[in-house]
């Protein structure tokens, strides 16, 4: 390209010069403050339920001629009416249809409860006055929903079940002044238990207070189970999936254009959705993580019509609310999203590329790497590097089998540099290097010691997937494996091979250097005391040994703000973080091999190098 990128118009811009004409879709003010206002309203009612003299009243001379039996229903309804508020005030927030639908029914039973149980004419009129900038701004609240997933009935159940307790805790003990006698901490939790049962528990109280407890800890009890139900037995949007038409125009386009980015097969996943630009000459794919639509690297396709699958993309996120973000795109994809969309740019890391041409295991600088393989080589293991085509199905069967045992979490791994299956027949170009030793008492696999796994990058390149080797194999598997690949590589038509992506390998690197500022030298430290975890270190260091150049990659953004959130949908996505609790793994049904959709070793690449 030249250094030079497309513009919506169809000419060129020099990288660096980036219009913030076009913004992104950024929440609306109308929402943000109205959905604040819902949780304040919330929060009043609870306090209305939880308290009854929260606030004096203004209505006494109305009170008196109130029925009394009243009052323990509308404790419950504004108990149960706050909660609710509560929970919808994030999707007002987002301009989310259902969130307003929700929010319209519910303060007018809010301010009903205010008037009939605290008599306020104040948090009455407070109730009602959030309806008036709902009903006027309606427009602004057409967002669609989010894909769901029944797994959120189970996190309902827990979440409810603890802020209930915690909450039926506070309603039975601030009642202490009508309490009889003095039950311990143990009866007042017995009796909140029962009490969001609907059963009498073992605290009493003098005149009608033990009506209003009850009905307010059996309100609890109803709204997490109407809740919990209802989130397990609404009809399930469906997950993110390419369909077999979606990946068959992908791969048409990658054919054309896959040398331009090195993760542009990973777009292949089948647990990504995507969206076309009006030509259908380019395409992003994306997965939306908790409320977060996040792309993976650049967009596929043509770079002229990049323009209009960005615009797309920023379109569906706008209808639905999502928060936009890339993570791992190249500086020129990186410069095409931020002057389309207005979006940020930061530096996430840098990928280690090396150039067959240049590679060798001469010279000082590799004198490491050398005497590992030698070492290795002399214990008696042998290598194999072939395309996937040229595996018969028996020794693929083999290979997914030990790729998955030998995963090193129950959690799956992998979405911005992981394609989620291993010898899929579509995949014919993928490369397996595979490392094999002879033993008097062999595995279940054989002789079968190690993996690599490689995915085309173009007609004459291969980025590396997934790292796997048995736990009982000498050290060194993995730098055995990616020197073979390397070697092979002119056989096999290839030039350029992309290993792992070392996440802030510049800070790294500079911090080590001599004449480091104290700032850097304190980044540094943190980066390294997060490597405990995360392994940031020991990647850069890994893919240092084989002297590559490094390519930035970088985390497209909106606000600064949305960092945080973006970075735990980041982890979601690629399985460091799991909201969900895991089968064990004996539970757990084998998928078929060779078949959509197909996610027989989820790949780790940059997870596990070491």
């Amino acid at each position: 390209m030249s250094g030079e990128v497309p513009s919506r118009a169809g000419g060129t811009a020099r990288p660096g010069r980036v219009s913030r004409i076009l913004r992104g879709p950024r929440p609306e003010a109308v929402p943000v403050l109205v959905g604040r206002a819902c949780a304040l309203v919330g929060v009043l009612d609870i306090g209305a339920g939880v308290f009854p003299r929260f606030r004096h009243s203004r209505m006494h001379a109305i009170a008196e001629v109130l029925p009394g039996a009243l009052g323990p229903f509308a404790a419950a309804l504004s108990l149960s009416t706050g909660v609710l508020l509560l929970l919808l005030a994030h999707g007002l927030k987002r301009g989310k249809r259902r969130a307003w639908r929700a929010a319209v029914a519910l303060l007018p039973a809010g301010a009903v409860a205010q008037f009939t149980y605290r008599h306020s004419l104040v948090g009455m009129l407070i109730s009602l006055a959030l309806l008036a900038p709902l009903l006027r701004h309606r427009d602004q609240f057409n967002a669609l929903p989010d894909p769901r997933s029944r797994w959120r009935a189970l996190a309902n159940f827990v979440l409810m079940s603890a802020g209930s307790l915690l909450l039926g805790l506070l309603i039975v003990s601030v009642h202490s002044e009508r309490i009889v006698g003095d039950p311990s901490l143990a009866d007042r939790i017995t009796h909140v238990i029962y009490g969001l049962f609907g059963f009498e528990g073992p605290v009493d109280y003098q005149g009608n207070t033990s009506w209003t407890v009850a009905f307010s800890l059996g309100a609890l009890g109803l709204l997490t189970a109407v809740t919990t139900i209802y989130l397990a037995f609404r009809p399930e949007h469906p997950a993110a999936r390419l369909t077999e038409e979606d990946e068959a125009r992908l791969r048409a386009l990658l054919d054309k254009h896959g040398r331009r980015d090195s993760l542009g097969h990973f777009a292949l996943r089948r647990d990504k959705a995507v969206v076309f630009s009006p030509s259908g000459k380019a395409a992003v794919t994306y997965r939306v993580v908790s409320g977060v639509m996040l792309a993976s690297g650049d967009p596929i396709g043509d770079v002229e019509a990049w323009p209009g699958a960005i615009e797309r993309f920023m379109d569906e996120a706008k209808a639905h609310s999502w928060t936009p973000a890339v993570m791992g795109c190249s500086e020129t994809g990186g410069e095409v999203w931020t002057r389309e969309t207005g979006l940020d740019a930061l530096e996430l890391g840098d990928e280690a590329v090396v150039d067959v041409a240049d590679f060798s295991l001469a010279g000082r600088a590799m004198r490491n790497v050398r005497q590992m393989v030698k070492r290795i080589e002399r214990a008696g293991y042998e290598t194999r590097v072939r395309r996937v085509r040229d595996l018969g199905e028996a020794e693929l069967e083999r290979i997914r089998q030990a790729a998955d045992d030998w995963r090193g979490t129950d959690t799956e791994r992998g979405f911005s540099m992981a394609l989620g299956r291993v010898g899929d027949p579509a995949d014919g170009d993928c490369l397996i290097a595979t490392a094999h030793k002879q033993d008097d008492h062999p595995g279940p696999y054989g002789d079968l010691k190690a993996i690599l796994h490689f995915v085309p990058w173009g007609p004459d390149g291969v980025s590396l997937d997934l790292m796997r080797r048995d736990r009982s194999a000498d050290p060194g598997m993995n730098e055995l494996l990616i020197v073979a690949a390397l070697q092979a590589a002119p056989k096999l038509g290839v030039a350029r091979v992309s290993l792992n992506f070392a996440m802030f390998r510049a800070a790294l690197a500079r911090g080590e250097k001599i004449g480091a500022g104290p700032v850097l030298r304190a980044w540094r430290g943190l980066l390294v005391f997060l490597s405990r975890w995360f392994q940031i270190e020991s990647l850069y260091k890994f893919n240092a040994k084989f002297q590559p150049r490094w390519e930035p990659r970088f985390v497209v953004y909106r606000a600064s703000a949305d960092l945080p959130r973006i970075g735990f949908a980041a982890m979601q996505a690629e399985g460091f973080v799991t909201l969900a609790l895991p089968l064990p793994r004996f539970l757990r049904r084998r998928r078929p091999s060779a078949h959509r959709p197909c996610a027989h070793g989820t790949a780790e690449r940059g997870v596990r190098a070491a």
